[in-house]
């Protein structure tokens, strides 16, 4: 009876991990960490609490965006596809179309979320300032909104350029002036590829779903323009990630360092050649969206071992730098384990 019960709870915690989507987490996770760290590293200053705070707000705000999306996709008939239909890296978690999950528990756990994040962004605000508001209230806004009504910025071609700005400076220069109270064009050229990349992978991961989509009336701008032009888009997005930072390093605004970030290129070459060739089967593209995956998350991490690298130059505090990149992997590797497994599944 006991071990039923434990059995039961198991299959239940189960659920509920698939259901937040955890793997996807990661591009809040990488623009918190890169804001601090700039601060930490180009300003010599760092204060741990609010960094927690910080990293755990986003990450709770990003769960609360993943069970919203699912929820108002649910309601909408959005991703209903065949699980052997299926590309691992597109749709939903598929635990409200299953029934694994009810919809009203659904909708309790992501309005919980992102009341602890709204909870966490007034507290940063009392601390350190009128600004954290602002990144605050944008960065919830355009994620409540990504797909509920009346807005459902998503449905109308204009969810993609939310989450690139929201992904990348919102998230990246919120921390770094919860750090430093100040606003600088290195914070903001430093971060501003995170975002750039979530829109290339918003967009790879938008053209399996384009069927789904038209006809449920989400026209995102895969559904809206067409699977070759969300190619294009997907090209040009990664050409501007590599621009920002070249731009940024030839006006010697970033450092020498973040050359490290164009050690994704292989692979996002290797994503785009792949996408050319298997854009029209869902299945046969999956590696595509993996690459992508991977692809961000070595830009990502090349950026932070920059400013690592730089910061270490610079004579920045070594423990400081140890509780930055620590808390980071906290988060982080479970986000790796919850991908490895959702490959593996597929």
């Amino acid at each position: 009876m006991g071990g039923s019960l434990t059995e039961l709870r198991l299959n239940r915690m189960a659920i509920w991990w698939k259901a937040l989507r955890y793997h996807f987490v990661p591009p809040s996770l990488f623009p918190a960490t890169l804001g601090a760290l700039i601060g930490w590293a180009v300003n010599g200053t760092f204060y741990t609490f609010f960094f927690l705070l910080v990293i755990v707000g986003v990450v709770a705000n990003h769960l609360a965006l993943n069970m919203a999306d699912d929820y108002f996709d649910f309601k909408h008939a959005v991703d209903q596809s065949k699980p052997e239909e299926k590309n691992p890296y597109s749709g939903g978690s598929g635990t409200l179309s299953s029934g694994s999950i009810r919809p009203p528990a659904m909708f309790k756990a992501f309005v919980l979320c992102f009341a602890l994040t709204v909870a966490i962004g007034l507290y940063l605000t009392i601390s350190r300032g009128v600004p954290v508001l602002l990144f605050g209230l944008l960065g919830v806004f355009c994620s409540v909104f990504y797909t509920a009504p009346p807005i459902s910025f998503s449905h109308h071609g204009l969810g993609e350029l939310g989450q690139l700005v929201c992904f990348g400076t919102v998230i990246g220069m919120g921390s770094y002036f919860v750090q430093t109270q100040t606003l600088t064009l290195e914070a903001f050229l430093a971060t501003l590829p995170l975002g750039i990349m979530l829109f290339s992978m918003i967009v790879i991961n938008e053209i399996p779903d384009y069927k789904e989509d038209r006809s449920a009336g989400k026209l995102t701008l895969v559904a809206r323009y067409g699977k070759r032009r969300g190619v294009k888009l997907y090209v040009a997005s990664w050409a501007c990630t590599y621009l920002v930072v070249t731009v940024g390093i030839l006006l010697r605004v970033l450092p020498l360092t973040t050359l490290l970030a164009f050690a994704s290129l292989p692979i996002t070459l290797r994503s785009i050649q792949t996408l050319q060739v298997n854009y029209e089967n869902p299945l046969k593209l999956a590696p595509a969206n993996l690459d992508m995956i991977v692809a961000y998350s070595i830009t990502a991490l090349g950026l932070i071992a920059a400013y690592s690298i730089q910061g270490i130059i610079e004579g920045a505090n070594y423990l400081q730098l140890l509780v930055i990149l620590l808390t980071l992997s906290v988060f982080y590797i479970p986000a790796v384990l919850a991908l490895q497994k959702t490959i593996s599944r597929k």
